[in-house]
């Protein structure tokens, strides 16, 4: 089954998730042509491999702090926190608490 994107100017609450935060699961928010959001959950202890997508990357943690792993060293982001990524560079995530971001990549055409 397909997961639900949200609508044209629908509101999506993104508020911290709190003590839900251990049964979330990773959301896809939207996807278009030109842009994609998604809620990523990741655990504490949990890693995404080094990887890299053709678009732009922004990520917003909405809570807890995780390390990206970047070509040259890596950036820890904690609640409240952004960071812009080059389409194409590669990175890494590693939870270092539950953690809940907003991704948000902006595909070039």
């Amino acid at each position: 089954m397909a997961l639900k994107h949200a609508e044209p100017g629908e509101v999506i609450d993104l508020s911290q998730l709190g003590p839900e935060l251990n049964t979330a699961k990773t959301a896809a928010l939207v996807k278009t042509d030109a842009f994609e959001a998604v809620r990523l959950v990741v655990r504490k202890g949990i890693s995404i491999p080094t990887h890299s997508v053709p678009g732009q990357i922004m990520l917003h943690c909405l809570e807890g702090h995780v390390v990206i792993g970047l070509k040259h060293g890596e950036a820890t982001l904690q609640t409240n926190e952004w960071l812009y990524l080059n389409g194409g560079e590669p990175h890494s995530v590693h939870g270092l608490e539950d953690s809940s971001l907003l991704l948000t990549i902006l595909f070039t055409r």
